[in-house]
């Protein structure tokens, strides 16, 4: 079948990454036993983790096509058929769900002690809707995992959270379903502008007219904005993140956010390219706002969690601004930035968690002179400090300095402006390290500080390879990428728009759509 590789091995390995957390999650229900629940969590990840390695030695690197692909017929009556596969872009995320996905269950071995069958249930169907996400080629199968993960998210926040979780669940949930709505309408229009098919291949081969994509393109940008998320619809994040306990704050900010981004790569530039093409420019510069503005408010944060995940959505900014640059340099290094944050801030965020069980404060004020107190924790907290900012050799830099170079060829007086975020980033950053770990002792929190213990350490340490390892050697990422790519900017730059439709058309062809869908039902 064109536009895909089958399967290269004897088992339907794709389906077996996404649903074995769900048998997991599903046998936990069984027992009873705390210390049971715990390891048949943590065995489940790693049997996961282990099942996706297959896929990266048997992974063609020299295709645009997707791979391992699996096709089952599922709502006929609808032509939604069960498939699944994988590029070189996707499979990337596979690797970093995996990953993360085991240090939230090591990192919550003490740390949740109520509800204990509840939290690990929520983590491993997360870890299902994750891996959906990432490996689904038909709209309505990727819908349904989209709208998935906010029940885990939600109960995560809600229920294991900070004093002020149930606000800042209500919040995140009401702020994605909102986005969602726009994508279920733009997805119904595009099932019937595309010839009554959910196949992502085959709808992006369709040419459609320019004002339908102008308006497709906002009803999908309006989800995908919410959950990255874009500025200025980003007042969420810092409540989740600050309420999240550390495991939902590790994939929010490690695998939720890119979801948006993704969704631009997967959706908005194979199928929208004329209206990619013709908002880039105010694209660069909402992201560029992003960049400065997240920064600037992160210098202003005084809780820890609440500074990270302000910093988020500068980074989140350098990441739209790389992958609208509509260049080679620029999408790759938006797609390792996305690797890369994922990494970092996911590795911030469980320092704090695990400092914060021993204080049970995440006001800055509260900390000082950890170095001297808990020098193990201040190592790792600098590595991590120092990916944060770019430093060379680490794996932030390359990210950045493709991003950068992306924008220098797309707008130079944008690319010049994201500088100083990369500037404000490396104040904030230094300016918290020094706070935390060089700054006088805090006699208040000495006193019940003690030093990382082994699995503490074990937690970490997969996280500072990485931050090595893609420093040193980034083209272990950069290579399963390029070609997809490429492949990617050729539909967006050779695509012809078979009309020129004026949108007030357009918007009268959408009513009709959905007109027609109603009558059906």
């Amino acid at each position: 079948m064109e536009g895909i590789l089958l399967n290269e091995l004897s088992y339907p390995v794709l389906t077996v990454i996404t649903f074995l957390p769900l048998a997991g999650a599903l046998m936990i229900l069984l027992l009873r036993n705390t210390a049971q629940i715990k390891w048949l969590a943590l065995a489940t990840t790693i049997a996961t983790f282990i099942a996706s390695l297959p896929v990266y030695k048997y992974f063609d690197k020299t295709t645009h096509l997707m791979q391992f692909v699996e096709t089952h017929s599922w709502i006929p009556v609808w032509n939604i058929n069960y498939r699944v596969g994988i590029d070189g872009i996707s499979v990337l995320f596979l690797f970093l769900a995996g990953i993360l996905s085991i240090l939230c269950v090591t990192v919550s071995w003490k740390a949740i002690q109520t509800k204990t069958k509840e939290f690990y249930i929520s983590l491993l169907v997360m870890e299902t809707a994750m891996m959906g996400i990432f490996v689904s080629l038909n709209v309505f199968l990727f819908y349904l995992f989209w709208e998935l993960t906010l029940i885990p998210m939600f109960l995560l926040i809600g229920v294991w959270g900070g004093p002020k979780r149930v606000y800042a669940a209500v919040k995140f949930i009401l702020f994605m379903l909102a986005g969602s709505v726009f994508m279920l309408v733009g997805i119904i229009v595009l099932y019937y502008a595309g010839g009554r098919t959910f196949d992502i291949i085959e709808l992006s081969k369709i040419s459609y007219p320019a004002g339908l994509q102008f308006w497709l393109f906002l009803a999908f940008f309006a989800a995908f904005a919410v959950k990255m998320p874009m500025f200025p619809i980003h007042t969420w994040l810092p409540d989740a993140h600050t309420e999240a306990p550390t495991a939902g704050s590790v994939l929010l900010a490690g695998i939720l956010l890119k979801m948006g981004a993704y969704g631009f790569l997967r959706f908005s530039f194979p199928m929208f390219p004329h209206a990619v093409q013709m908002l880039f420019i105010p694209l660069l510069i909402l992201s560029v706002t992003a960049i400065i503005y997240g920064a600037y408010v992160t210098l202003m944060q005084n809780d820890l969690k609440r500074l990270i995940a302000y910093s988020s959505v500068s980074h989140m900014g350098f990441i739209t601004l790389g992958i609208f640059t509509l260049n080679q340099a620029g999408i790759e290094g938006g797609i390792l930035q996305m690797i890369n944050h994922g990494v970092i801030t996911g590795a911030l965020f469980l320092c704090v968690g695990m400092i914060y069980e021993r204080t049970h404060s995440r006001m800055i004020k509260d900390y000082g002179g950890l170095f001297k107190t808990v020098p193990v924790f201040t190592v790792f907290f600098a590595i991590f400090t120092l990916a944060a900012i770019g430093f060379p050799g680490m794996n932030a830099f390359v990210g950045e300095f493709l991003i950068i170079s992306g924008a220098f060829k797309a707008n130079m007086v944008i690319a010049a402006f994201s500088i100083l975020g990369v500037i404000l980033g490396a104040i904030y950053m230094v300016w918290l390290y020094y706070r935390v770990a060089l700054n006088e002792i805090n006699s208040t929190t000495k006193s019940r500080l003690f030093d990382l213990d082994l699995r503490e350490i074990a937690t970490l340490v997969p996280l500072v390879v990485l931050v090595f390892l893609i420093g040193v050697q980034p083209n272990i990422l950069l290579s399963y990428m390029h070609v997809s790519v490429e492949h990617l900017l050729e539909q967006v730059h050779t695509t012809v728009v078979s009309d020129t439709n004026p949108l007030y058309d357009s918007a009268i062809g959408i009513t009709q759509y959905i007109r027609e869908l109603f009558v059906w039902i």
